[in-house]
């Protein structure tokens, strides 16, 4: 059974906006910060610090609030904060009939460090790959050479032993 808007109270709102691993933040149009769920100060290591009223640039490290807010509207940003260790995809956009910007963070952290590992992989592979062809390389060069020598004496020593039986037929 599908409920009505009209079933969620601002007091399930609260809890979803606490519960959600996604990191949430509000901002004004002057980018400062109205409210942040704890998955937000996790995300951006900062759980003890007063964050209402500051500049969200001070945690994010970006400039993703400002792009929105010049645009009008919507942004999907994917960015990485180094000393965090942090990987985020973030959706932003206004809230109707306020001044507010709302952005929504996922942590893809994980996904992106396995990504890195899958490049790291196929590097390592791609090397693995050209040593073994140069090994092969070298081996055939080689069996080549030894073939060669072998059939320049053989050639020797056939025409030595065809020169022999002439001699003895004339």
């Amino acid at each position: 059974m599908v409920q009505s808007d009209s079933m969620v109270t601002p007091a399930h709102e609260r809890a979803i906006l606490q519960q959600t691993p996604n990191g949430v933040i509000m901002v004004d149009s002057q980018t400062r910060i109205h409210y942040v769920n704890p998955a937000f100060r996790t995300m951006f290591e900062c759980p003890n610090e007063v964050l209402l009223g500051k500049p969200v640039a001070e945690f994010l490290h970006s400039d993703c609030f400002e792009r929105a807010i010049a645009a009008g509207g919507h942004l999907m940003v994917k960015e990485s904060i180094a000393e965090h260790k942090l990987s985020y995809r973030a959706g932003l956009f206004p809230i109707s009939g306020q001044d507010l910007y709302c952005g929504i963070f996922i942590d893809i952290s994980e996904e992106e460090e396995a990504r890195g590992h899958y490049r790291e992989l196929k590097a390592q592979t791609l090397d693995r790959a050209q040593e073994v062809i140069s090994r092969q390389m070298q081996t055939a060069q080689e069996i080549a050479r030894l073939l060669g020598e072998t059939t320049a004496e053989t050639k020797v020593l056939l025409v030595k032993l065809m020169s022999l039986f002439e001699e003895e037929n004339d």
